[in-house]
């Protein structure tokens, strides 16, 4: 018997589960945190992480299949902290579900008109990657405050995390998020506290959406702007760097229908992935880059499987002790928070409209209801081309 073929397809199988496994452990506590910031009940917050597991998963099928490539899809990691931080609109939870639709909307157009991406593209990396970096500092804070209001929940979720990161840093974050997993359990056992059994079973939680001129304004427009200037835009990239030529109408097509699918059951954003894509078409994941799709067939087929835990994870969130889950959030945007805070003040000529940016990203300040990432990216680009003006280089590259 030749098994040499199923022996040589172990590989990218095995990448592709673990592609699934870093991308959904190391952030999921980020998109929880971001869905009940704008005002998901427990339940719809399981939903919309139940949902973007379905949805990026059969998008990353789709696509892989399709294209014969590794592409992945993600949730948006920076767009679910954009919610973090932005908070509760006008209009509530049903705003925000229209604020979701809105951004499908306008993946869509990328797909049917290239041009605008071209135009997101044309936003300046150091204001995209300073209003990022704003927006992800107060919630990379959690682990410093946690740590100070429970050091025995906190210290040993940060010391895993510290041990593995010098070891093994692609599984930091899922073993930050397995010691905060053990304590929690420590500490159910401890306070005797129980789960409803009910709560535990996984299901879709639809909402009917409502549009607001707020929630479009400060939360539709800086969730697309992050999900594109730090997700798709950077996929490409990372992609074309192990040689893959990324057919970009095809995925915003694709990752546009799944996030108009999920939006009503709490699904933010789906996206090209950029942080994780790596792991699936990296020569690690085969030396023959013709099968690497293999591996991106089985991230999308990993992350279906995922999507049967959503409600479990959200049972543990709710039973976790003081600053343990914030905690896991901010480690697991340690990585992209210093990746967007280097690229933001990396050019001298760029880094006071940079320092703009990330200073009003990071107040949290709301202004006529729309929240601080619009104001930072208006505040840069103003600074930036009043300092260049007549330099020849205005506002958008």
């Amino acid at each position: 018997m030749n098994l040499e073929p199923s022996v040589g397809l172990s590989r990218p199988l095995t990448a592709g589960v673990v592609t699934a496994l870093v991308g959904v452990t190391s952030s999921f506590a980020v998109v929880l945190t971001g869905l009940a910031a704008v005002g998901a009940t427990r339940a719809q917050a399981a939903s919309g992480l139940l949902v973007l597991c379905l949805t990026m998963g059969l998008a990353t099928i789709v696509l892989a299949w399709r294209h014969r490539m590794p592409i992945t899809v993600a949730w948006s990691t920076p767009g679910a902290a954009v919610l973090a931080t932005t908070g509760m609109v006008e209009g509530g939870w049903s705003a925000a579900v229209g604020a979701f639709f809105v951004v499908a909307a306008l993946i869509l157009l990328t797909a049917l008109w290239p041009r605008l991406g071209r135009v997101i593209a044309r936003i300046p990396p150091s204001i995209a990657q300073a209003m990022l970096a704003g927006v992800l500092l107060p919630l990379c804070l959690a682990p410093v405050t946690g740590l100070v209001a429970n050091p025995w929940g906190v210290a040993p979720v940060l010391l895993t995390w510290l041990v593995v990161a010098r070891l093994s840093p692609r599984w930091a974050a899922p073993a930050a998020f397995a010691a905060a997993a053990i304590v929690v359990l420590v500490h159910v056992v401890g306070t005797g506290a129980a789960f409803d059994p009910v709560t535990l079973v996984p299901r879709l939680e639809l909402t009917a959406p409502t549009l607001t001129l707020e929630a479009v304004v400060g939360l539709a427009v800086p969730l697309f702007l992050v999900t594109m200037a730090s997700q798709n835009v950077p996929g490409v990239a990372v992609m074309r760097s192990f040689g893959y030529d990324v057919p970009w109408r095809p995925v915003m097509a694709v990752t546009g229908i799944g996030t108009a699918v999920g939006a009503a059951a709490g699904g933010h954003a789906i996206n090209l992935a950029a942080i994780s894509a790596a792991l699936a078409a990296a020569p690690e994941a085969d030396p023959d880059a013709r099968r690497r799709w293999v591996a991106g067939v089985s991230t999308g087929v990993s992350a279906l499987v995922l999507g049967g835990l959503s409600a479990a994870l959200v049972a543990l969130v709710a039973v976790a002790p003081d600053a343990v889950i914030p905690a896991v959030a901010g480690i697991a945007l340690f990585a992209a928070f210093g990746s967007a805070l280097q690229q933001a003040i990396d050019d001298p000529g760029e880094r006071i409209a940079a320092v703009v940016t990330f200073l009003v990203a990071a107040s949290g300040v709301a202004v006529a209801g729309v929240g601080a990432a619009f104001w930072a990216l208006i505040a840069g680009l103003t600074v930036r081309s009043v300092l260049h003006a007549g330099r020849g280089r205005p506002g958008l590259r």
